[in-house]
C-alpha cells in the first residue's frame, strides 16, 4: 500500500523519481525501491516525503488516495468564480464610497470658502478688550488663516483622487 501511494502521489504532483529523490536528498534508486516495495522509508523520511508531496503521513501509510474528479474541479472553479465576483463587488463598493467621501470633502471646502467670503473677516472689527470675544476672534482668525492656506491643496488632491477612481474603474 505504501509503495502504491508514494508512486500515485508523486505522479499526481508531476514529479519524476529523480525530482522527488533530489527534494528528499536521496538517490533515484531509493525512490524506485520504495515504489517497488523493496524497501521502506524510515519515519523521518516519511514525514519529509509527506511534506514534499503535500499530504499527510497517514495517507502515505494507507489511507485511500482519491484523485480529484473533473466534476470536483468544476465545483471548485465555480466557487472560486463566486468568491472573485464578491471580492470585485466589495472593491467596487469601496472605490465608490471613497469617491463620495472625496466629493463630499470638496463640497465642504467650497461651502466653507463661501461662508468665509460672506463673513469678510467681520470678527476683526470685534472689541478684543472683552476676553471672550478676544478668544473667539483669535480662534476664528487662526481657523481662517490655516483653512485658506491648506484647503486649496486638499481640494486639488481630492479632485485628483476622484479622477483616478474613475480611471481605475474603466480599466476593470
Amino acid at each position: 500500500m505504501l509503495n502504491e501511494n508514494i508512486k500515485k502521489l508523486r505522479k499526481s504532483k508531476g514529479l519524476s523519481q529523480e525530482e522527488l529523490a533530489i527534494k528528499l536528498n536521496v538517490v533515484r534508486q531509493t525512490v524506485s525501491k520504495w515504489e517497488n516495495g523493496l524497501s521502506v522509508p524510515d519515519s523521518c523520511m516519511l514525514i519529509a516525503m509527506a511534506d514534499e508531496l503535500d499530504t499527510s503521513v497517514g495517507v502515505l501509510l494507507g489511507e485511500p488516495v482519491t484523485e480529484p474528479m473533473p466534476d470536483d474541479l468544476k465545483v471548485i472553479s465555480e466557487k472560486l468564480e463566486v468568491i472573485n465576483l464578491q471580492l470585485a463587488k466589495r472593491s467596487t463598493a469601496k472605490v465608490k464610497a471613497l469617491r463620495w467621501i472625496l466629493i463630499s470633502l470638496c463640497a465642504l471646502i467650497v461651502i466653507v470658502f463661501i461662508a468665509l467670503a460672506v463673513m469678510q473677516s467681520s470678527y476683526l472689527g470685534w472689541d478684543y478688550n472683552n476676553p471672550e470675544l478676544a478668544v473667539a476672534g483669535t480662534i476664528m482668525h487662526g481657523f481662517e488663516f490655516l483653512f485658506v492656506r491648506l484647503a486649496p491643496f486638499v481640494f486639488i488632491a481630492a479632485v485628483i483622487c476622484i479622477v483616478l477612481t474613475y480611471r481605475g474603474g474603466r480599466k476593470e
